[in-house]
């Protein structure tokens, strides 16, 4: 079993501390928008629930390739930009 980075991944269920909504796009804004389709808050909760430590993404762009839904269907996501200018402020953006 690897050793985990201090402070990255603790099993305790890990709770942000406040939430906005996105204002404007941007490549992490981009990614959440794939999270929350999925149905999960963004990657710390993806990678709490589904136990993994990489989320596969795309190499030319490093947008999210696939998500793992709660009930074990995949989401599969393209190379190129999926949130729409009307969905930007849908996104939720977390703080830890």
């Amino acid at each position: 079993k690897k050793s985990e980075a201090p402070g990255v991944m603790a099993k305790a269920d890990i709770k942000p501390k406040s939430m906005h909504r996105a204002k404007i796009w941007s490549d992490d804004v981009e990614n959440l928008y794939r999270f929350q389709q999925a149905g999960y808050r963004d990657e710390v909760e993806y990678k709490q629930v589904k136990q993994v430590d990489v989320v596969e993404c795309w190499p030319e762009t490093g947008f999210i390739k696939k998500l793992q839904r709660r009930d074990n269907t995949f989401y599969y996501y393209n190379k190129q930009r999926e949130c729409e200018d009307e969905d930007v402020h849908k996104v939720k953006v977390y703080v830890y």
